[in-house]
Protein backbone atom coordinates (compact mmCIF):
# COMPACT_ATOMS: atom_id res chain seq x y z
CA UNK A 1 0.00 0.00 0.00
CA UNK A 2 1.43 3.35 -1.01
CA UNK A 3 0.16 6.89 -0.57
CA UNK A 4 1.31 9.67 -2.91
CA UNK A 5 0.62 13.34 -2.14
CA UNK A 6 -0.18 15.07 -5.45
CA UNK A 7 -1.13 18.44 -3.96
CA UNK A 8 -0.57 19.76 -0.45
CA UNK A 9 -1.53 23.43 -0.67
CA UNK A 10 -4.63 25.12 0.69
CA UNK A 11 -6.93 27.03 -1.70
CA UNK A 12 -4.18 28.57 -3.87
CA UNK A 13 -1.43 26.60 -5.65
CA UNK A 14 2.09 27.83 -5.03
CA UNK A 15 5.44 27.30 -6.73
CA UNK A 16 6.04 24.26 -4.53
CA UNK A 17 2.55 23.04 -3.66
CA UNK A 18 -0.35 22.15 -5.93
CA UNK A 19 -3.95 22.09 -4.66
CA UNK A 20 -5.51 18.98 -3.11
CA UNK A 21 -5.02 15.47 -4.43
CA UNK A 22 -3.90 12.19 -2.85
CA UNK A 23 -3.46 8.84 -4.62
CA UNK A 24 -3.70 5.55 -2.73
CA UNK A 25 -2.36 2.48 -4.51
CA UNK A 26 -3.51 -0.81 -3.02
CA UNK A 27 -2.74 -4.07 -4.84
CA UNK A 28 -4.33 -3.57 -8.27
CA UNK A 29 -6.66 -0.75 -7.19
CA UNK A 30 -6.16 2.99 -7.49
CA UNK A 31 -8.06 5.38 -5.23
CA UNK A 32 -7.86 9.14 -5.81
CA UNK A 33 -8.93 11.37 -2.93
CA UNK A 34 -9.88 14.80 -4.31
CA UNK A 35 -8.83 16.10 -7.69
CA UNK A 36 -7.77 19.72 -7.62
CA UNK A 37 -6.57 21.71 -10.61
CA UNK A 38 -3.55 20.06 -12.27
CA UNK A 39 -3.95 16.70 -10.51
CA UNK A 40 -3.49 14.57 -13.62
CA UNK A 41 -0.25 16.40 -14.48
CA UNK A 42 0.94 15.81 -10.92
CA UNK A 43 0.17 12.11 -11.40
CA UNK A 44 2.21 12.09 -14.58
CA UNK A 45 5.20 13.70 -12.83
CA UNK A 46 4.86 11.23 -9.92
CA UNK A 47 4.97 8.29 -12.33
CA UNK A 48 1.39 7.22 -11.64
CA UNK A 49 -0.56 5.76 -14.55
CA UNK A 50 -3.71 7.86 -14.63
CA UNK A 51 -5.63 4.96 -16.12
CA UNK A 52 -5.15 3.10 -12.83
CA UNK A 53 -7.78 5.27 -11.10
CA UNK A 54 -10.73 3.03 -10.19
CA UNK A 55 -12.34 5.16 -7.49
CA UNK A 56 -12.47 8.90 -6.83
CA UNK A 57 -13.44 10.02 -3.33
CA UNK A 58 -14.46 13.67 -3.24
CA UNK A 59 -14.42 15.32 0.16
CA UNK A 60 -16.45 18.35 -0.97
CA UNK A 61 -17.10 20.62 -3.95
CA UNK A 62 -14.86 23.60 -3.29
CA UNK A 63 -12.84 24.30 -6.43
CA UNK A 64 -9.42 23.47 -5.01
CA UNK A 65 -10.64 19.90 -4.43
CA UNK A 66 -12.50 19.17 -7.69
CA UNK A 67 -11.42 21.54 -10.48
CA UNK A 68 -9.14 18.94 -12.12
CA UNK A 69 -11.91 16.39 -12.43
CA UNK A 70 -13.17 17.16 -15.94
CA UNK A 71 -9.72 16.87 -17.51
CA UNK A 72 -9.01 13.60 -15.75
CA UNK A 73 -12.32 12.13 -16.92
CA UNK A 74 -11.45 13.04 -20.50
CA UNK A 75 -8.00 11.43 -20.17
CA UNK A 76 -9.39 8.25 -18.62
CA UNK A 77 -11.90 7.96 -21.43
CA UNK A 78 -9.18 8.08 -24.06
CA UNK A 79 -8.02 4.59 -23.07
CA UNK A 80 -11.27 3.15 -24.38
CA UNK A 81 -11.22 1.71 -27.90
CA UNK A 82 -14.35 2.43 -29.91
CA UNK A 83 -16.98 -0.33 -29.76
CA UNK A 84 -15.44 -1.81 -26.60
CA UNK A 85 -17.28 -1.87 -23.28
CA UNK A 86 -16.50 1.50 -21.65
CA UNK A 87 -14.42 1.38 -18.46
CA UNK A 88 -16.20 2.19 -15.21
CA UNK A 89 -15.18 5.08 -12.96
CA UNK A 90 -16.76 5.19 -9.50
CA UNK A 91 -17.08 8.67 -8.00
CA UNK A 92 -18.13 9.07 -4.37
CA UNK A 93 -19.04 12.39 -2.85
CA UNK A 94 -21.36 14.29 -0.50
CA UNK A 95 -24.86 15.61 -1.14
CA UNK A 96 -25.22 17.42 -4.51
CA UNK A 97 -22.47 15.35 -6.15
CA UNK A 98 -24.72 13.79 -8.80
CA UNK A 99 -26.09 17.15 -9.93
CA UNK A 100 -22.65 18.79 -9.93
CA UNK A 101 -21.13 15.97 -12.00
CA UNK A 102 -23.93 16.40 -14.55
CA UNK A 103 -23.32 20.16 -14.71
CA UNK A 104 -19.55 19.69 -14.94
CA UNK A 105 -19.85 17.34 -17.92
CA UNK A 106 -21.67 20.12 -19.78
CA UNK A 107 -18.93 22.70 -19.30
CA UNK A 108 -16.81 21.67 -22.27
CA UNK A 109 -17.10 19.69 -25.49
CA UNK A 110 -15.70 16.16 -25.52
CA UNK A 111 -16.86 12.61 -26.10
CA UNK A 112 -17.27 10.91 -22.75
CA UNK A 113 -16.10 7.33 -23.18
CA UNK A 114 -16.41 6.39 -19.54
CA UNK A 115 -19.27 4.82 -17.68
CA UNK A 116 -19.37 7.06 -14.63
CA UNK A 117 -21.14 5.66 -11.59
CA UNK A 118 -21.86 8.42 -9.09
CA UNK A 119 -22.41 7.43 -5.47
CA UNK A 120 -23.95 10.39 -3.66
CA UNK A 121 -23.61 9.93 0.08
CA UNK A 122 -26.27 11.23 2.43
CA UNK A 123 -25.14 10.68 6.01
CA UNK A 124 -26.63 11.56 9.35
CA UNK A 125 -24.63 13.94 11.49
CA UNK A 126 -22.93 11.34 13.73
CA UNK A 127 -23.01 8.42 11.29
CA UNK A 128 -19.99 6.53 9.97
CA UNK A 129 -21.07 4.70 6.82
CA UNK A 130 -19.46 1.79 4.96
CA UNK A 131 -19.56 3.01 1.35
CA UNK A 132 -17.48 0.32 -0.36
CA UNK A 133 -16.87 -3.27 0.75
CA UNK A 134 -14.45 -5.38 -1.30
CA UNK A 135 -12.70 -8.67 -0.66
CA UNK A 136 -9.66 -6.86 0.74
CA UNK A 137 -10.86 -3.58 2.23
CA UNK A 138 -13.73 -1.36 3.35
CA UNK A 139 -14.00 2.39 2.78
CA UNK A 140 -16.00 4.43 5.27
CA UNK A 141 -17.23 8.02 5.22
CA UNK A 142 -18.45 10.55 7.79
CA UNK A 143 -19.63 14.17 7.72
CA UNK A 144 -17.26 16.94 8.72
CA UNK A 145 -17.95 20.55 9.77
CA UNK A 146 -17.02 22.86 6.89
CA UNK A 147 -20.15 24.88 6.16
CA UNK A 148 -20.82 22.90 2.97
CA UNK A 149 -21.44 19.13 2.65
CA UNK A 150 -17.99 17.66 3.35
CA UNK A 151 -16.78 14.13 4.06
CA UNK A 152 -13.80 12.42 5.62
CA UNK A 153 -12.83 8.93 4.47
CA UNK A 154 -11.29 5.93 6.20
CA UNK A 155 -9.64 3.00 4.43
CA UNK A 156 -9.87 -0.22 6.46
CA UNK A 157 -7.84 -3.17 5.26
CA UNK A 158 -9.45 -6.43 6.34
CA UNK A 159 -7.59 -8.69 8.73
CA UNK A 160 -6.03 -11.77 7.16
CA UNK A 161 -4.81 -15.10 8.51
CA UNK A 162 -1.34 -16.38 7.83
CA UNK A 163 -1.29 -20.16 7.73
CA UNK A 164 1.65 -21.94 9.40
CA UNK A 165 2.56 -24.59 6.78
CA UNK A 166 4.62 -26.57 9.30
CA UNK A 167 1.59 -27.04 11.56
CA UNK A 168 -0.57 -27.90 8.54
CA UNK A 169 1.89 -30.67 7.64
CA UNK A 170 2.07 -31.93 11.23
CA UNK A 171 -1.71 -32.25 11.42
CA UNK A 172 -1.87 -33.78 7.92
CA UNK A 173 -4.44 -31.24 6.72
CA UNK A 174 -4.89 -31.63 2.94
CA UNK A 175 -4.52 -28.59 0.72
CA UNK A 176 -7.70 -27.24 -0.81
CA UNK A 177 -11.05 -26.08 0.61
CA UNK A 178 -10.16 -26.94 4.23
CA UNK A 179 -7.24 -24.49 4.17
CA UNK A 180 -9.58 -21.86 2.76
CA UNK A 181 -12.00 -22.38 5.65
CA UNK A 182 -9.19 -21.95 8.16
CA UNK A 183 -8.18 -18.70 6.44
CA UNK A 184 -11.76 -17.50 6.79
CA UNK A 185 -11.59 -18.16 10.56
CA UNK A 186 -13.68 -21.35 10.49
CA UNK A 187 -12.90 -24.53 12.43
CA UNK A 188 -12.53 -27.76 10.45
CA UNK A 189 -12.60 -31.46 11.22
CA UNK A 190 -9.82 -33.76 10.00
CA UNK A 191 -9.70 -37.47 10.91
CA UNK A 192 -12.25 -36.89 13.64
CA UNK A 193 -10.24 -34.04 15.18
CA UNK A 194 -11.60 -30.49 15.37
CA UNK A 195 -8.94 -27.94 14.42
CA UNK A 196 -9.49 -24.28 15.24
CA UNK A 197 -7.92 -21.57 13.06
CA UNK A 198 -5.80 -20.19 15.90
CA UNK A 199 -4.06 -23.56 16.21
CA UNK A 200 -2.55 -23.32 12.73
CA UNK A 201 -2.54 -19.62 11.86
CA UNK A 202 -1.99 -16.11 13.13
CA UNK A 203 -4.07 -13.02 12.43
CA UNK A 204 -2.41 -10.16 10.57
CA UNK A 205 -4.21 -6.95 11.45
CA UNK A 206 -5.20 -4.81 8.51
CA UNK A 207 -3.92 -1.27 8.07
CA UNK A 208 -6.28 1.63 8.81
CA UNK A 209 -5.88 5.03 7.15
CA UNK A 210 -8.01 8.14 7.65
CA UNK A 211 -8.06 11.24 5.44
CA UNK A 212 -9.64 14.35 6.96
CA UNK A 213 -9.70 17.43 4.79
CA UNK A 214 -11.49 20.74 5.30
CA UNK A 215 -13.25 20.90 8.66
CA UNK A 216 -13.40 22.51 12.02
CA UNK A 217 -12.80 20.40 15.12
CA UNK A 218 -15.70 17.97 15.46
CA UNK A 219 -16.54 14.67 17.11
CA UNK A 220 -16.68 12.81 13.80
CA UNK A 221 -13.07 13.75 13.02
CA UNK A 222 -11.92 12.03 16.19
CA UNK A 223 -14.14 9.02 15.48
CA UNK A 224 -12.74 8.61 11.97
CA UNK A 225 -9.16 8.83 13.25
CA UNK A 226 -9.61 6.42 16.15
CA UNK A 227 -6.71 3.92 16.33
CA UNK A 228 -5.67 4.44 12.72
CA UNK A 229 -2.14 3.60 11.62
CA UNK A 230 -1.96 6.87 9.70
CA UNK A 231 -4.02 10.03 9.88
CA UNK A 232 -3.72 12.47 6.98
CA UNK A 233 -5.26 15.71 8.15
CA UNK A 234 -5.62 19.26 6.91
CA UNK A 235 -3.71 21.92 8.83
CA UNK A 236 -4.35 25.12 6.98
CA UNK A 237 -2.95 27.41 9.68
CA UNK A 238 -0.75 27.57 12.74
CA UNK A 239 -2.51 28.29 16.02
CA UNK A 240 -1.32 31.91 16.05
CA UNK A 241 -4.28 32.62 13.76
CA UNK A 242 -6.74 30.16 15.26
CA UNK A 243 -9.57 32.68 14.94
CA UNK A 244 -9.12 32.73 11.15
CA UNK A 245 -9.23 28.93 11.12
CA UNK A 246 -12.44 28.91 13.14
CA UNK A 247 -14.08 31.53 10.93
CA UNK A 248 -13.24 29.52 7.79
CA UNK A 249 -14.03 26.15 9.42
CA UNK A 250 -10.49 24.88 8.99
CA UNK A 251 -8.00 23.32 11.39
CA UNK A 252 -4.81 24.64 12.84
CA UNK A 253 -1.86 22.26 13.05
CA UNK A 254 -2.32 22.11 16.82
CA UNK A 255 -5.99 21.17 16.40
CA UNK A 256 -5.04 18.43 13.92
CA UNK A 257 -2.56 17.14 16.49
CA UNK A 258 -5.29 17.27 19.15
CA UNK A 259 -7.47 15.05 16.95
CA UNK A 260 -4.61 12.60 16.40
CA UNK A 261 -3.77 12.51 20.10
CA UNK A 262 -7.33 12.02 21.29
CA UNK A 263 -8.02 9.40 18.62
CA UNK A 264 -4.90 7.39 19.52
CA UNK A 265 -3.63 7.59 15.93
CA UNK A 266 -0.16 6.13 15.45
CA UNK A 267 1.13 8.74 12.99
CA UNK A 268 -0.04 12.12 11.66
CA UNK A 269 0.77 13.74 8.32
CA UNK A 270 -0.36 17.34 7.83
CA UNK A 271 -1.47 18.69 4.46
CA UNK A 272 -3.60 21.49 2.92
CA UNK A 273 -1.08 24.11 4.06
CA UNK A 274 -1.83 27.81 3.55
CA UNK A 275 0.29 29.69 1.01
CA UNK A 276 1.33 32.10 3.79
CA UNK A 277 3.81 29.51 5.13
CA UNK A 278 7.01 29.48 3.09
CA UNK A 279 8.54 26.67 5.19
CA UNK A 280 7.09 23.80 7.23
CA UNK A 281 8.67 24.87 10.50
CA UNK A 282 5.87 26.89 12.12
CA UNK A 283 3.13 24.39 11.25
CA UNK A 284 5.25 21.40 12.30
CA UNK A 285 6.28 22.86 15.65
CA UNK A 286 2.69 23.90 16.33
CA UNK A 287 1.57 20.26 15.98
CA UNK A 288 4.50 18.85 17.97
CA UNK A 289 3.34 20.72 21.05
CA UNK A 290 0.56 18.11 21.19
CA UNK A 291 1.64 15.08 19.10
CA UNK A 292 5.19 13.98 18.41
CA UNK A 293 4.92 11.50 15.52
CA UNK A 294 4.03 14.08 12.90
CA UNK A 295 5.27 15.18 9.48
CA UNK A 296 4.24 17.86 7.02
CA UNK A 297 3.44 16.51 3.55
CA UNK A 298 5.03 17.89 0.41
CA UNK A 299 4.11 17.39 -3.23
CA UNK A 300 5.19 13.97 -4.58
CA UNK A 301 5.86 12.65 -1.10
CA UNK A 302 5.35 8.86 -1.10
CA UNK A 303 4.48 6.94 2.03
CA UNK A 304 4.51 3.14 2.20
CA UNK A 305 2.05 1.96 4.82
Amino acid sequence: MELTFLGTSCMVPTKDRNVSGIFLSYKNKGILIDCGEGTQRQMNIAGINRNKVNYILLTHWHGDHVSGLIGLIQTLGNQNVQNEEPPVLHIYGPAETEQRIEHMLQTCIFENRLRIEVHELHLRKTEIMDILDTEDFIIQAALMDHGVPCLAYRFVEKDTRKIDSRKIDELKIPTGPLIGKLQQGEAITVNGQTIHPDAVSTVKKGIHLAVIMDTGVCENAIKMATNVDLLVCEASYASTIEEKAENNKHLTAKQAAFIANNANAKKLILTHISQRYKTDEEVLEDARDIFQNVEVAYDFMKVKI
